[in-house]
């Protein structure tokens, strides 16, 4: 059995397998089963053949151990395990080839939660074969069988009739063309034979050239009709080993050919072991020497093949001579394929007594492997491997007389057991319906659950995306906000600069007379908060208001906090405005009084002339002021004479 190593891991369902109680040689052991695929764990204890149940019915994409033998007895038993997985499903050992590891330790190298009970184990290993970690057991080749037979016996009885056997013939043909269209309309190159009996086809076997999930063909079985699909063994082979420093394999086929040689200084036994066992099936392990060395020996139990070893030492020149039309890197090759040679010398007869009674639809590897290694006689291996075909039916000659009372008797009681086989039947068939049907629903099931974990982990992940799609949107508003000031910032300290770096051509030589001037289009609330925040209205500002008209009393209020060095106008305020402007101490002069020179958003104007501006409206803010003063004093004094002439006209009243 060979072990082969593994590139990635699918995703997929993986199962860990130890076992729970029991001798996996006895009668009933108990397994650890989980489930893992990703993310969810599921556990079980079940019995072998529950395992073998679950596996074909949720053909996870591996079945992972510590020890391929806690789930085979044996080499044959493992070989007929890996018969019966699903294509899909590779057995895998996770502590490595023929020299494992210890569990805890390779979990540990991995970061795998490990624990001593079975059940830890088991999803130990399901949690290492899903990270990639282990060898894949193999033991076949890329061919696969196909075969389509009789699913029901035709024995003696009510099935021995004609139209019975006719019928299940019939039914066989039928599927095996089914089975061909499918080959051919796969493209798949495949080799047919098949055994026509009455009525059609007691068997069909197809030997595809490809891997069993590569065939567009399941196993199944359905009434009268039994489809099985198995991959191929590899061929049997001679084997020739040279131990020592250097190792030297050769592999010799059953016709004497050198397929392929090996040496090596640092292969283990264990490699050497799985590189044959990816070359062929050793039915005989020959050796040069003789007693053979202890390591070809240990090589040779682990396939259970025949050993072979010369009666004395092959001398050099005898090795150099068999060997002198092979090609080989090195004296240990040359003695190895002069091991597989000798050895193969020495039973060609044999062989040759074996090809000639195998029958031509039987494998005559199996056959001598047999004969050599089994020590079974050539008829003994040919018995046990033909499958009975036997269905010859016996015809009875019939007297014309008359038959007596015990005879139509028995001839009424033949009829009766007829009806009842054949209503047996109808009720297997109608069992067998039932049963396809439950394994459908149990399918079905299993691709629900399938496709449910799948939706869990798409919805996990949209949700996750959700949030950080959130995320990104919170920090891209923040960002906005972030650009917004500094593009502000920019816009301010941009008028700064264009400040410092006039150039005016006319004023170039004053350039420090400049005073910047903050231009308000409208005499508006509006107009104003949109100046603010374009450049910012600061005390001590020159503001510039392109049309002060319009502007009531609030407006003109909101000018007035920001407290303006003066107020150029363009037009004519309000007489609300120019009050509320007056009251509060705020200068405003014509703009025309004022050199305003403007670029682009900017404006700029002497300072001097500012001041004069300033100057002028000081001085007709004193006439205003002492205008009103005199105003409320010829106010007052009107008042209090209106006053007193009220008093005089009450007294005179008051004498009458």
């Amino acid at each position: 059995m060979g072990v082969s190593t593994r590139t990635s891991a699918l995703d997929a369902v993986v199962f860990g397998v130890d076992v729970q109680s029991g001798d996996v040689r006895g009668d009933a052991p108990q397994y650890a089963v989980v489930a893992f695929d990703g993310e969810h764990i599921d556990r079980d204890v079940v019995s072998r053949r529950k395992l073998r149940r679950l596996i074909d019915r949720e053909e996870p994409a591996m079945v992972a151990t510590d020890n391929m033998y806690e789930l085979a007895a044996d080499k044959d038993a493992l070989v007929g395990l890996l018969r019966s997985l699903p294509a899909g499903t590779k057995l895998v050992q996770v502590t490595g080839a023929e020299r494992p590891e210890p569990l805890s330790r390779v979990a540990a190298r991995h970061g795998v939660p490990y624990g001593k009970k079975p059940m830890k184990e088991a999803e130990a290993a399901a949690r290492l074969a899903a990270a990639n970690v282990g060898q894949e057991v193999t033991a076949f080749s890329d061919t696969t069988t196909v075969k389509v037979s009789r699913g029901r016996s035709t024995g003696k009885g009510g099935w021995s009739e004609d139209r019975y056997t006719r019928r299940i013939h019939g039914h066989v043909q039928n599927k095996a063309r089914d089975v061909e269209r499918t080959l051919d309309d796969a493209g798949l190159e495949y080799d047919a034979d098949r055994v026509e009996k009455y009525g059609g086809l007691s068997r069909a076997v197809f030997t595809v050239r490809a891997r069993p999930e590569d065939i567009p063909v399941s196993r199944s079985r359905s009434g009268d009709v039994r489809v099985e699909v198995e991959r191929e063994r590899r061929d049997h082979v001679l084997v020739g080993i040279d131990p020592g420093t250097t190792t030297a394999v050769a592999i010799v086929g059953l016709g004497g050919e050198v397929l392929d040689t090996l040496s090596t200084r640092t292969a283990d036994t264990a490699a050497v072991v799985e590189w044959i066992v990816e070359r062929g099936r050793p039915l005989l392990v020959a050796a040069d020497v003789t007693p053979m060395p202890e390591t070809v020996e240990k090589i040779r139990r682990s396939f259970d093949a025949a050993a072979w070893a010369p009666e004395r030492d092959l001398p050099v020149d005898s090795k150099q001579h068999r060997t002198r039309e092979v090609g080989y890197e090195n004296d240990h090759e040359r003695d190895a394929i002069a091991a597989a040679l000798f050895a193969f010398d020495d039973r060609e007869d044999q062989f040759e007594r074996i090809a000639r009674k195998v029958p031509p639809r039987l494998d005559r590897g199996e056959v001598t492997a047999r004969v050599v290694a089994g020590e079974d006689s050539v008829e003994t291996a040919i018995e046990a491997l033909t499958d009975d075909e036997s269905d010859e039916e016996e015809e009875s000659e019939h007297d014309p007389r008359e038959l007596t009372e015990e005879e139509k008797r028995i001839k009424r009681m033949e009829a009766r057991i007829e009806r009842l086989e054949s209503h047996v039947d109808d009720l297997k068939e109608t069992i067998a319906a039932k049963d396809e049907r439950i394994e459908e629903y149990e399918a079905e099931l299993s691709e629900a659950r399938r496709q449910e974990r799948r939706e869990a982990r798409e919805r996990r992940e949209v949700t996750r995306l959700e949030r950080e799609n959130e995320r990104l949107e919170r920090q891209l508003g923040e960002e906005r906000e972030r650009v917004d000031d500094l593009e502000g910032k920019l816009e301010r300290l941009k008028a700064l600069w264009k400040l410092d770096h006039s150039d005016f051509a006319d004023v170039a030589d004053g350039r420090e007379d400049l005073v910047p001037v903050k231009v308000v289009e409208q005499f508006t609330k509006g107009a104003i908060e949109a100046a603010d925040e374009s450049y910012g209205l600061a005390p001590d500002d020159v503001v510039f208001l392109r049309d002060a008209s319009g502007a009531g009393r609030s407006t003109a209020e909101r000018l007035a906090d920001r407290e303006p060095r003066v107020v150029l106008r363009q037009g004519g305020l309000s007489e609300a405005a120019d009050e509320v402007l007056f009251d509060r101490g705020i200068p405003v002069a014509p703009a025309d009084d004022v050199t305003i020179q403007e670029i682009d958003d900017l404006a700029v104007a002497r300072d001097r002339e500012v001041g004069a501006a300033i100057e002028d409206w000081e001085d007709r803010a004193a006439e205003r002021r002492k205008d009103r003063t005199g105003e409320m004093v010829d106010r007052l004094i009107s008042e209090h004479r209106a006053a007193a002439d009220g008093e005089r006209g009450e007294g005179t009243g008051t004498g009458d």
